[in-house]
Formats: structure tokens, C-alpha cells, sequence
């Protein structure tokens, strides 16, 4: 017998199911995707700059869109907008999964990217909503979050399960009852969040930030088949230049801009973002490289591929434990800097690296790597909630997501663009790439070591007034 929606009861726990299987795919499609990145080669016969498209069309859209996400979710109703998402991410799969060839799959990358940035502020939104009461909603979104770090590092494994019992194809699929699942949940049981008519969306600027990552990754990606000084390399450049200049001023002038640029005169907004895109950088580009080397210069199979992943993977949400441990105890500042050395020094081993290293020489610099940047990620968010008001949580939350998404984009295409097709020149490709993220990875964390310092005792000022309030209180 036919039920209305309404009749049903709402259920803060199934809510959270809702909005963790939504988060769950989310993140899952980020890292499974490379460890198929070979199959899909042989079996589109597409080149290495389609692969770097394939990983990049996804994290692009997500990156650029999130920020207006979240505006959409506040002036139509959070529910509304992750259900939507939730749609556009599963039919999209499907695309994926049935892509006979290069265009296609890119094109349904894209709005799979589209489908993502939707659901994920709308799916925050709609925790607040199904748990009022902040202890319990504290306990939610730490459910949220850690069913995201574990679909993370889950992924080249179930990836390469999948890959390597059922095809490609099957990773995309397997998205599909999961999203069926999720939107019959959400629209049952997840109460709807107020919506608010005077939210504006900012179209101009939304418009150039597509624009300028767009240009920038173009640009990035082709530079590996065309060489930095080709006229269409240069051609993007300049017009993300251009375009990225023209969003600033616009933002400037606009009532109520995509990116309040008053956010970025506080340094642990500044430090916490750079340190976001640094982080991405090196992690997003190592695992689009390493998956190519395991398969095609070592010639591993898709499960033997995800299961050399797993030092640098299985190890995420032990580390985040005991990043919040150490945050708790010394503050922010030193998991954030202890990370990235960590990372750096990951990244620096792999220069040792070559087609015929042994297995340990090829896990220990993994394991650093991946120890290191889960240290340092929930320090970062911790950082931003620390120094922006509860009115600014979520679009410095936003920020913060966007420049590490910016950050994973132009890994991929810069280790993609560095790395060759001979075993040799793929090698020496790959040395030149861990280089420059150690590199890049070192500068940050002496960016924060030295800019958090003076923010560190701003903070403890803060405390310390908000302690006597409460005592007068």
C-alpha cells in the first residue's frame, strides 16, 4: 500500500545514515578511480593526459562548485539540494560505467563532480538539523567524517577488488544502489533545513572561479604532451591569470560575494588553506603516479595495486586519532607542522624509488606519507574553527575544502605531466615530482611554523577572555 513521505517518522539515525552514505561515495570515487586508471587505458585506448582528465574532471567540478553549493542548500532547503546531488552523482555513475570512450567518461566525471559539491555542505546542513542539541550533533558529524577518512583509505583496495573481479566499470556502478539507498533515506527521514529567500547566488563570480581553475588546469595537464612553452599552455596560463585577477575584484565589490575576501586577513585561514592545497598536492598527484607505476612499470595487478596502497592508506584514521590527541594536549600548530615534515620526508624517499626497489623500500616512504598528512589535515580544520566565528564556520569550512580540492587538481596534472611512458623516463618523472612535493611540503610548514605563532597566542588570549566570561557569568 502507497504511503505518503510525510507519514513517515523522521529519524535523526537514519538521517545520518542518509548523509554518510552520500559522503561515503563521495570520497570513495576521489581515490578509487586510480587503481583502474591501467584497465581504463587498455580498454578506451586513451592516452596519459585522458587518464589525468579522468581524475581531474571530478575533482575540478567539486572544487569549483562548493562554495555556491552551499549558498543553493541555504536558500532551497538543504534536503532539496543534497537529494538533487545525490541524483545527478548516481545517474552520472551510470554514465561512467557504460562510457565507451574517452569523452564520455570525462563528460560524466564532470557531473559526477557536480553531484558531489551538492551534496556535501547540504549534507552538514542537514546533521544540523536532524541533531539540535550540540553534544549529540558533535558526535554525528565526528560519524560523518570518520566514515569519509575510512572510505579514503578504503578506496584503492575496494577498488582494486572491484577492478580486478568485475572490470572498470564495476566501480562505478557499485555507486548506484548505494545512491538509491541513500536518496529513499534522506527523503523519509531527514527533516529540511529553513530556507533562506534572501541568499543570493554569486553567478559572476562563480562563473570565473570555473573559469580560472579551468584555464589553470588545462594549461597543467597539457603541459606534460605539449611542454610549458607551448603556445597553448602559455594561452591558459595567462587567461586563468587574467580571469583570477578579474574574480578578486569582483568579489570585492559584491553584497554578498562566493568568497568574502575579509576571510583572508585572518593568517590561520591563510596558513590553514595553503597548507590544505600543499597537502592535496603531494597526496592526489603521488596516488594518480604510484598507481601508474605499480601497474605499468611494475606491471602489479589492480588488487596488488590497492594492496600496496595500504600502508598509506590503512594508517588515516589512526593518525587522525592521534592528531585530535595531540591538538588536544599541545595545540594545533604542532601536528600541522609534525605532518607535514612527516610527509615531506615520505615524499623525499621515493626519490630512491625505482622499477625494480623492493616491496619495503617502496612502503616505508608510503607509510610516511600517509602518517603525515593525516596528522596534519585535522589540524587544519581545527586552526580555522579556532579563529573565525560561528557565523564564518561554514564558509571558511568551504574555503578550506576548495583549496584542498585546488590542491588535488593540480597534483594530479603536475606529477601526470612529469611522468613519462618508458619505465626509465616514467621513473626519473616520478623523482622529479616527490621532489617538488617535499619541497613544497617543507615551505608550507615553515609558512606555519612561522605565521601561526603570533595567531597560536591570539588564541590562548581568546580563551583566556572566554574563561572570565564565563566565570562572571
Amino acid at each position: 500500500m502507497h504511503r505518503d513521505l510525510d507519514s513517515f517518522t523522521p529519524s535523526p539515525r537514519l538521517a545520518l545514515l542518509a548523509t554518510s552514505l552520500g559522503f561515503v561515495i563521495i570520497c570513495l570515487d576521489v581515490t578509487v578511480v586510480n587503481v583502474a586508471l591501467a584497465r581504463i587505458r587498455a580498454s578506451l585506448a586513451v592516452d596519459a593526459t585522458a587518464l589525468e582528465w579522468v581524475v581531474n574532471a571530478y575533482t575540478l567540478a567539486f572544487a569549483s562548485l562548493l562554495l555556491s553549493a552551499g549558498a543553493l542548500a541555504d536558500r532551497l532547503g538543504a534536503r532539496r539540494v543534497f537529494v538533487s546531488g545525490f541524483a545527478v552523482f548516481t545517474c552520472a555513475s551510470v554514465g561512467c560505467g557504460l562510457s565507451s570512450g574517452a569523452a564520455m567518461l570525462v563528460t560524466s566525471r564532470v557531473l559526477q563532480g557536480v553531484g558531489a559539491a551538492l551534496c556535501v555542505p547540504s549534507s552538514l546542513a542537514l546533521l544540523g538539523a536532524a541533531f539540535p542539541e550540540a553534544r549529540a550533533r558533535a558526535k554525528a558529524v565526528s560519524v560523518w567524517a570518520g566514515t569519509a577518512a575510512l572510505a579514503l583509505g578504503a578506496g584503492p583496495l575496494v577498488g582494486g577488488v572491484l577492478v580486478d573481479r568485475f572490470g572498470w566499470q564495476a566501480i562505478f556502478l557499485i555507486n548506484v544502489p548505494v545512491g538509491v539507498a541513500g536518496i529513499w533515506l534522506t527523503l523519509r527521514h531527514a527533516p529540511d533545513t529553513v530556507r533562506q529567500a534572501a541568499r543570493r547566488i554569486d553567478l559572476l563570480g562563480q562563473t570565473l572561479a570555473v573559469v580560472t581553475l579551468a584555464a589553470l588546469t588545462y594549461a597543467v595537464v597539457e603541459s606534460g604532451r605539449l611542454g610549458w612553452t607551448s603556445l597553448t599552455v602559455m594561452t591558459g596560463l595567462v587567461c586563468s591569470l587574467a580571469t583570477g585577477v578579474l574574480f578578486v575584484i569582483v568579489e570585492a565589490r559584491q553584497a554578498q560575494p562566493l568568497l568574502p575576501l575579509a576571510l583572508f586577513r585572518n593568517a590561520a585561514v591563510n596558513v590553514s588553506a595553503l597548507t590544505g592545497l600543499s597537502l592535496n598536492f603531494g597526496y592526489y598527484g603521488l596516488m594518480f603516479a604510484m598507481s601508474l607505476f605499480f601497474q605499468n612499470v611494475r606491471n602489479d595487478t589492480p588488487l596488488e595495486t590497492g594492496l600496496a596502497f595500504l600502508p598509506m592508506t590503512a594508517v588515516v584514521t589512526v593518525a587522525n586519532i592521534a592528531s585530535g590527541a595531540l591538538t588536544a594536549r599541545f595545540g594545533y600548530r604542532l601536528p600541522m607542522i609534525a605532518g607535514q615534515v612527516l610527509a615531506a620526508v615520505g615524499y623525499g624517499s621515493l626519490v630512491f624509488v625505482h622499477a625494480d626497489s623492493s616491496a619495503l623500500v617502496v612502503s616505508l616512504p608510503l607509510l610516511a606519507v600517509g602518517v603525515g598528512v593525516a596528522l596534519a589535515v585535522p589540524s587544519i580544520n581545527t586552526a580555522v574553527l579556532a579563529h573565525v566565528g560561528p557565523s564564518s564556520f561554514g564558509i571558511a569550512s568551504g574555503v578550506l575544502n576548495t583549496a584542498r580540492q585546488i590542491g588535488g587538481v593540480l597534483g594530479v596534472g603536475m606529477f601526470g605531466s612529469l611522468t613519462g611512458v618508458a619505465a626509465r623516463e616514467w621513473v626519473s618523472g616520478l623523482h622529479v615530482a616527490v621532489a617538488l612535493a617535499a619541497g613544497m611540503t617543507l615551505f608550507t610548514a615553515v609558512i606555519a611554523a612561522v605565521s601561526l605563532e603570533a595567531s597560536r597566542s591570539t588564541a590562548r588570549a581568546g580563551t583566556c577572555a572566554a574563561r572570565a566570561v564565563r566565570s562572571v557569568d
